[in-house]
């Protein structure tokens, strides 16, 4: 796992592919707590996402790069 402490709040998040899975909220624990902006739709909608710190690939030029590609992350995104 990256070390999380690099993770700067509104970093934006990005898959192994480079596509945006989100945007950091901030890091609460071992996790990545995302902006209800990018919550998705329906009833995921309007609340808060996590991403798990073990996916964190690394911090790098303010963007948190995932090891997953953004299709697949998204998959293992957790809700409170």
């Amino acid at each position: 796992m990256a070390d999380l402490s690099q993770i700067q709040e509104h970093a934006e998040v990005i898959g192994a592919d480079g596509v945006h899975v989100g945007t950091v909220d901030h890091v609460q624990g071992d996790r990545i707590k995302l902006t209800k902006k990018d919550s998705g739709q329906g009833s995921h909608e309007g609340h808060h996402h996590y991403i798990s710190g073990g996916l964190v690939a690394g911090v790098e030029d303010g963007k948190v790069r995932l090891s997953a590609n953004a299709d697949v992350a998204v998959t293992f995104e957790e809700e409170e």
